[in-house]
């Protein structure tokens, strides 16, 4: 499914661990979503704990806490999840990643000396998210710089393997690294030190990173930053590029579903008997199967060019939505679980490496800030629907017609990208 010929050399996992300046990048990469896992969670804590020291603003309900915590959180997704990208183009891209885990680290310190006023929390929860989406893009943007273009399959398997474990074990060793900080170090600060230094961390791994990112002259890219004209032109060019857009509109859909199932993962938990916070096994079924998924196409990546691996994958999460929906095993449906991670794999893999391969430098923040702005977006509108759907519908309803959705989107993207990949080919 790739418009580049599978190299002679040796392009997998193994080629990139004796890439020193990309690993350093994946190392530093585990480290902050770690740090964006084990934050989320404090902010869960910090609201629900029936001994938080923060209480509700008069006029709020307690229970609102959390609910208006999260729309601060979301909200810079949506509103600057393109602005960062605009950046990424005219900074150096180690300066942006470097600068927004200090950024994110101090902003978490604060909130151990500042006063437990929930405002503040919220300020602090947008600024961090804020931050965050000028990380994601320079991350992007900085694969390419460091890996040679026939071994993008296996660099885009490993990161991907990297936010799936990081969402595993962020969320399953959270909580007890933030009980630990609260009784070894102080009930006070110690978990928002803990947070702040993951950040730190991730910060300092990266500096030994060497970029060798030519420097755009302002006959390139303008005198001056305009977020608007910037944005603009990143559309046009996505508009002429059909390949990247038919990429980037694939992730979206698999950002979709993901969005969806961590929904639809409670009502799935119910139908088996468990309790609530046991849904997450079937978020983390997914997650494994993503991990050796990744980890397949990395190791042997070279021998899938110009396999339909998008056109498999969307018919395999299709047949698993559906079959899921009739399974009445726990065991089995943990499995089916599984077996969704791995054909999202086949879809997520080969079309961000495609995107990387197809973008040029120039247009790499745009495009990859744009990106991150239409995968929040992804994120966020199936979280306030797919409940809803759930509750008028019911379970198999719901995941039947997703599963209708997924099939027809895989194969009207197949159709759409297949001639113009024989063209680049």
């Amino acid at each position: 499914m790739f418009p580049t010929e599978p190299a002679a050399v040796n392009n997998g996992f193994g080629a990139l661990l004796k890439n020193r300046a990309f690993m350093f990048l994946w190392l530093g990469q585990l480290v902050s979503q770690l740090a964006d896992k084990v934050f989320f969670l404090m902010l869960v804590d910090l609201v629900v704990d029936k001994n938080s020291s923060y209480f509700p603003p008069a006029g709020v309900a307690k229970e609102s806490m959390y609910p208006i915590l999260m729309v601060a959180f979301t909200i810079p997704a949506i509103l600057f999840g393109s602005a960062g990208g605009v950046f990424v183009d005219r900074l150096p891209k180690k300066l942006i990643m470097i600068g927004s885990d200090i950024l994110r680290g101090l902003l978490v310190i604060g909130l151990a000396f500042l006063p437990r006023d929930f405002h503040i929390l919220l300020l602090i929860t947008f600024g961090v998210s804020t931050v965050t989406q000028f990380f994601a893009p320079a991350e992007q943007a900085a694969i390419p710089l460091l890996v040679k273009r026939e071994g993008l399959i296996a660099a885009n398997a490993l990161f991907t393997s990297t936010m799936m474990g990081a969402l595993i074990v962020g969320f399953l060793l959270g909580d007890p690294l933030l009980s630990l900080a609260e009784t070894r170090i102080a009930k006070n600060y110690g978990p928002e030190l803990v947070v702040a230094l993951l950040y730190l961390l991730s910060a300092v791994v990266m500096l030994p990173i060497h970029f060798r990112e030519k420097k755009l002259s302002s006959e390139i890219l303008g005198d001056r930053i305009d977020l608007w004209a910037d944005f603009k032109e990143g559309l046009r060019y996505l508009k002429k590029n059909r390949l990247v857009l038919n990429a980037m509109l694939q992730t979206t859909v698999l950002y979709c579903v993901f969005a969806a199932l961590m929904v639809l993962a409670l009502p799935l938990a119910e139908k088996f008997g468990l309790q609530g916070k046991q849904s997450g096994r079937f978020i983390a079924a997914v997650g494994i199967g993503m991990v050796i998924g990744a980890g397949v196409l990395g190791h042997w990546g070279e021998k899938t060019h110009h396999k339909p691996l998008p056109l498999i994958g969307f018919l395999g999460m299709a047949l698993i939505l559906a079959v899921v929906s009739f399974t009445n095993s726990q065991v089995l449906a943990l499995g089916f679980c599984i077996l969704l991670g791995v054909s999202g794999s086949l879809i997520g893999v080969p079309m961000q490496t495609l995107i990387q391969q197809q973008t040029p430098p120039i247009m790499h923040g745009k495009v990859f800030g744009f990106q991150n702005h239409a995968v929040n977006i992804a994120l966020s509108a199936p979280l306030a629907i797919t409940g809803w759907l759930n509750q008028e519908f019911g379970l198999r309803i719901v995941l039947i017609g997703m599963s209708l959705v997924v099939a027809v989107v895989g194969i009207w993207a197949w159709k759409n990208t297949r001639n113009v990949l024989q063209d680049v080919i």
